[in-house]
């Protein structure tokens, strides 16, 4: 896909609308997904990003409960309000979901305009002033790993093997600390990705590719099998392997997503109705998770916000996608003013 830095207007807003100056945007691999293989979602020409803050520049004329000045960040997929999923509260399955950075223009840019569904369905979150934008920026994806974790029911003491090391795999780790996990277990096959999963306090690091993980997963928990485990690895054979790994009437989430035409899985059946395993998928999130990744990032104690790696200028996206290719990054934060 045709990625480029331009110079465009300062865009302009109706009486419904907010403007956003924005302060910081995170690259997701989405971003560096799309600009290698393109994205059918994409409708260009559009600003790319989705994990973005920002301060508010100007508010029209009929929007209620938000001031110039005050940051924001949001549930960046925007729903339509109306369908069943949105009346049962569960926006991120809305049957018309139109995403900031695919659907309207988003925050990989100096000003972004903020539309009347948005406001209107409540995806705006205000930002403490304490919390600094390149960490703000991250509500959105540690609010992904905040709704999977939720899927799981996690328990205080609960041991939860994570499976991938990536950065949407240590942030689930992050969020399956809050929730009051008493042990967390990450595999990773990439050395570098397992090095990088150390520095956030993982109890146990395993290489599968190395050491027998399901008899390490045995010893940690007495022979039962793992409370929760989530598969964060977009590969079949971890989203296979889990249902092996995980004790009677626990819970498997499939966190990562395989891609379309290549997502057929061969698991044993019989796991899941002999053990009641609760088998579980997780997408995307909603204002209240947002609001809680707002409050595990502004906790001085959570390591989630280690995840930022790299901070640079906006006008060097094409460094931040090499950067993201050679491995190296957990995330990289754009800043327009740097």
């Amino acid at each position: 896909m045709d990625v480029r830095v331009d110079e465009i207007p300062i865009p302009t807003i109706n009486r419904e609308e907010i403007l956003i100056r924005v302060e910081a945007c995170a690259v997701c691999g989405s971003d560096l997904k799309a600009f290698k293989l393109g994205n059918p979602r994409l409708n260009p020409p559009i600003v790319m990003g989705h994990e973005f803050t920002g301060v508010i520049a100007e508010t029209g004329k009929n929007t209620i409960g938000f001031n110039e000045g005050e940051r924001i960040v949001m549930s960046t997929s925007i729903s339509c309000g109306k369908c069943l999923y949105c009346r049962k509260g569960w926006t991120n399955l809305c049957v018309d979901l139109a995403p900031m950075g695919f659907r309207y223009d988003g925050g990989m840019a100096e000003y972004m305009v903020i539309p009347e569904r948005a406001i209107k369905n409540g995806h705006l979150v205000k930002v403490p002033d304490t919390l600094k934008p390149e960490y703000a920026a991250l509500a959105e994806p540690l609010s992904c790993a905040v709704n999977s974790v939720e899927q799981c029911e996690i328990e205080k003491g609960d041991t939860v093997l994570i499976m991938g090391a990536g950065p949407m795999g240590i942030l689930n780790a992050c969020a399956a600390k809050h929730a009051g996990a008493g042990k967390i277990i990450m595999t990773e096959l990439n050395e570098l990705r397992l090095k990088q999963a150390g520095n956030f306090h993982i109890d146990i690091l395993v290489h599968p590719g190395e050491e027998d993980l399901k008899t390490i997963v045995l010893e940690e928990t007495k022979g039962y099998g793992a409370d929760v485990v989530i598969v964060a690895a977009p590969a079949p054979s971890p989203q296979e392997e889990a249902l092996s790994l995980v004790r009677k009437r626990g819970s498997v989430c499939l966190f990562a997503s395989l891609p379309a035409g290549q997502s057929d899985l061969t698991i044993n059946s019989r796991l899941i109705h002999y053990n009641e395993i609760r088998v579980t998928g997780s997408s995307d999130s909603t204002t209240r998770h947002v609001k809680e990744a707002i409050g595990i990032l502004s906790d001085p104690s959570s390591l989630s916000r280690n995840i930022v790696s790299h901070i640079i200028s906006l006008k060097e996206i094409k460094k931040a996608f090499e950067i993201m290719e050679s491995g190296e990054a957990l995330r990289v934060v754009l800043k327009p003013k740097l």
